[in-house]
């Protein structure tokens, strides 16, 4: 790119990158508390909702309660407490166009490459227009990355022996093809996680029969798919005060019990699989099929609102197994057992394709960046990466929570410039601060993602907390000028 083409650019005050649940929570509150701002979305996609919008596979819902998933500043009024993918669009896009969003909001543009420029202090985006491979530049003084953590144009694909012989329909959750039917066809979902317990029993509703064939067991809790309690609140309290104190209420239970299955691994297994037990009835296997090798939260607890995947396999038309793939065959699966699955839909729903900083090639002064060798600070801006952010939320709660206290943070962090004449931001990590994993998670899409993912250290403010309390204290109410963030004039890195 030519330097006049760049000097040339847009320069906007902030660009955030994403118009999906944690860009447009980003851009209501840059709006609110920085109102003189000046800001753009670029959106990859043609629509609003970002994940929620991409995923249309059957039954696709939250796996978190909606009084946490949703805004702290919008009120979830929706009587489900676990919400269905179109609900979910449906009140990112409200709370969009209520807030006057989604006019700067810059649909099937996907960022490509940001350059950031000491001198200027200021970043280069490169911009590629989808369909049309059109290239376009801006500038923006502060960079914020809500492009979430995985790919969307690719899932984790395992290849299985034989698939070509197979006479049937190959499915990936992520890529649901509008036009399937499964109305009594046969059906194996491959898969235990959240897509799999979602997937499962909705197709069940008319399949002939579905099988979700896992290779290990996930932990699987029933929830109720309403919040009584939030509904009482709403019949004897105003909306905004109802919805605050259920917000409160969740989070607080759901640490409560995160924090009890870390200290307590053993009994609390005992009791999943327990419930797991008299949910399925007696007899069940549940020791083959619902108790997992790993301890409670080494990977995410999967939800299934009101007890629906249970039901499904108590009233038989699901069934589960639990074994590995010796291939595939013309007519289903032949499994190591030696068992054969029959089916004419396989659903193949062996997880996601992580990615950092939403795909985009960044520079600093010249030099690329390699997130790898970076340190989240805060859990939220990398070590020596100047004005900029990312949202990324928790593995044991509702990501909007974390995503909701980085936009409260980076809006501090830009009045606080402001005042003090600074137009360069960036935090230095100080000598001694060990590398350790970004993610403390045992998941299969983590593990094969640990090489591209950041670090963080052994000490504050390097630690990735999953801990909504500890987070809210230290971002929302600790210093800004806290000695790691350094700040400068335009023209030198500090």
């Amino acid at each position: 790119m030519s330097t006049s083409a760049s000097s040339n650019a847009e320069t906007l005050d902030v660009l955030i990158i994403g118009a999906g649940l944690s860009g447009i929570g980003a851009a209501y509150q840059l709006q609110k508390t920085c109102p003189g701002k000046r800001y753009a979305i670029l959106e990859a996609r043609d629509a609003i909702g970002g994940t929620w919008d991409l995923f249309r596979y059957p039954g696709i819902r939250s796996d978190s309660d909606m009084y946490t998933l949703g805004y702290r500043f919008k009120p979830w009024t929706n009587p489900k407490a676990i919400a269905d993918g179109p609900a979910i669009r449906s009140y990112i896009r409200e709370t969009a166009e209520e807030g006057g969003i989604t006019r700067h909001i810059r649909f099937r543009q996907k960022v490509v490459s940001a350059a950031w420029s000491s001198a200027e202090a200021c970043w280069t985006v490169v911009a590629e227009q989808v369909g049309t491979g059109e290239r376009s530049t801006v500038r923006a003084r502060f960079l914020y990355a809500c492009s979430g953590y995985y790919r969307y144009d690719e899932a984790y694909r395992p290849e299985f022996a034989g698939e070509a012989d197979f006479r049937g329909t190959l499915v990936l959750p992520q890529f649901w093809p509008e036009q399937l039917d499964h109305a009594g066809k046969r059906v194996v979902v491959i898969g235990s996680g959240a897509t799999a317990v979602t997937v499962v029993p909705s197709m069940a509703k008319t399949a002939a029969h579905v099988t979700m064939l896992q290779r290990s067991p996930s932990y699987v809790v029933t929830r109720p798919g309403e919040d009584k309690i939030a509904h009482g609140l709403r019949r004897v309290l105003p909306e905004r005060t109802a919805y605050r104190m259920t917000r409160w209420k969740n989070v607080l239970i759901g640490m409560f019990f995160y924090k009890l299955a870390r200290s307590r691994p053993e009994p609390i297994k005992r009791r999943i699989v327990q419930m797991a037990a008299q949910q399925l009835g007696n007899g069940y296997d549940v020791a083959t099929h619902f108790t997992p090798r790993y301890k409670p939260w080494d990977q995410r607890v999967c939800l299934v609102p009101d007890g629906d995947l249970f039901d499904a396999i108590r009233n038989g038309r699901v069934s589960v197994v639990t074994d590995t793939i010796e291939r595939f065959t013309p007519d289903g699966i032949r499994l190591a057992s030696g068992k054969e699955l029959p089916a004419d839909i396989v659903v193949i729903a062996t997880g996601l394709a992580l990615q950092v900083l939403g795909g985009v090639a960044m520079s600093i002064d010249g030099r690329p960046l390699q997130a790898n060798e970076a340190f989240a600070y805060k859990g939220m801006m990398l070590s020596d990466v100047p004005n900029f952010a990312m949202a990324f939320g928790y593995t044991n709660a509702s990501w909007t929570l974390k995503a909701d206290l980085t936009a409260g943070y980076v809006c501090r962090l830009l009045r606080y410039m402001d005042r003090h004449g600074k137009a360069i931001a960036v935090p230095r990590r100080e000598p001694g601060v060990e590398p350790k994993p970004f993610l403390d998670f045992t998941s299969g899409y983590v593990q094969r993602a640990q090489h591209i993912l950041p670090k963080q250290g052994s000490r504050a403010p390097w630690q990735v907390h999953q801990n909504y309390l500890q987070d809210l204290v230290t971002i929302r109410f600790g210093r800004i000028a806290d000695g790691v963030m350094r700040f400068g004039a335009k023209g030198a890195m500090p």
